[in-house]
């Protein structure tokens, strides 16, 4: 059997397949992967022997760009690839965990009649998800409310496929490695994997107040490390965190992010209290604003709102946090943590199968 993944643009998109990956190629099943020229996903897949394959992709953007009159042809070329590389690859199922490099591959999946899974992990689809959905034998999903919103007949909740590292952190190695005292609480933040400079700006802004309360582990993303600020003994910026993120997590007494719904679904499987930053409606579809007022709504995380975020409502709200950490964590007993992982390589197999 052989299984084709693809996804890309932020680490949310690539970084469940890789636990896949890892699952499926224990079990000797060849995985390949088809991504952009420039995604992350790229980067990440370097670090495994997975063959990568790299197609032209298009973003569909709801606002004007004259990269709007470009991105049909990219997208046309990256069918065409696609096309090719699935006739080359022979897969017998297509894993695609979304993001707009995966719809050509998908399309050309249909094209030669191989199943296809997809993967949704906002509450909402986005729309290259929604895009690749007719095509799909199955679309997995995060949440229960996200069943409502896919085809009934295709629609699977099986959570996200949390790496194996990230169950296993061990907080005492990341203490070690960043010489921080038993006694000082850890404050854990990030912004995904290309990092949020609103919230690196929030942080540096009263990051003396912080370093005062906690320890702060600063995940600021991909160039963004602030050369000049001057070095303190209770702090530390990362650019990217990919193996030892689950040491730091499991550190963290409490946890600042956006709203991504891998980021959510990994701190309520690790039972992390934690603020949700999200992106405004502005920046995005505004999916990051939809996962967070659910996520409130069932009481397992604290909110705060980009425009409404100064450094009052900032020190505030993670004071807040800090205060009912421990109700947090009991609210986020009440999520059910399924095994992801098993559940999509049994659909996989399931589909596999019924080709051969």
């Amino acid at each position: 059997m052989k299984v084709l993944f693809t996804g890309g643009g932020t680490a949310g998109h690539v970084t469940p397949n890789l636990a896949l990956i890892k699952a499926l190629s224990s079990r000797g099943v060849g995985c390949v992967y088809i991504g952009s020229y420039t995604g992350i996903e790229a980067q990440l897949l370097e670090t495994t022997d997975v063959p990568y394959f790299a197609i032209s992709s298009g973003k569909l953007r709801r606002y004007f760009s004259w990269a709007n009159f470009l991105d049909p042809f990219r997208i046309l070329m990256g069918v065409v690839k696609a096309c090719f590389l699935v006739v080359k690859l022979k897969p017998d199922v297509v894993f695609s965990k979304g993001g707009y490099v995966a719809v050509p591959v998908v399309v050309a999946a249909r094209v030669f009649r191989v199943p296809v899974i997809c993967h949704e992990s906002d509450i909402t689809p986005g729309l290259a998800n929604r895009i690749c959905f007719p095509f799909a034998e199955k679309i997995c999903v995060n949440f229960p409310a996200s069943l409502a919103m896919v085809p009934v007949s295709k629609g699977v909740l099986t959570g996200t496929p949390v790496r194996s590292s990230l169950i296993d952190g061990q907080a005492q190695r990341a203490r070690d490695l960043m010489s921080i005292k038993a006694d000082v609480p850890v404050l854990l933040v990030f912004g995904g994997s290309l990092g949020a400079v609103a919230i690196n700006r929030q942080v540096r802004q009263v990051l003396a107040v912080l370093c005062e309360r906690w320890f702060v582990v600063h995940v600021v993303g991909a160039g963004n490390i602030d050369s000049a600020l001057k070095p303190r003994p209770r702090y530390v910026q990362l650019e990217f965190v990919q193996e030892g993120f689950g040491d730091l997590l499991a550190a963290a007494d409490i946890v600042v992010a956006r709203a991504g719904a891998n980021s959510i679904y990994e701190l309520l499987v690790t039972r992390k209290p934690h603020l949700l930053i999200p992106l405004t409606a502005v920046q995005s579809r505004g999916d990051q604003l939809e996962n967070a007022w659910v996520m409130r709504e069932q009481g397992f995380s604290r909110v705060l709102e980009e425009q409404d975020m100064t450094d009052h409502t900032f020190l505030e709200a993670l004071d807040k946090l800090w205060l009912e950490r421990a109700q947090l964590v009991q609210h986020m007993g009440q999520f059910a943590i399924m095994d992801s992982e098993t559940m999509i390589l049994d659909l996989i197999e399931e589909l596999a199968q019924e080709v051969t």
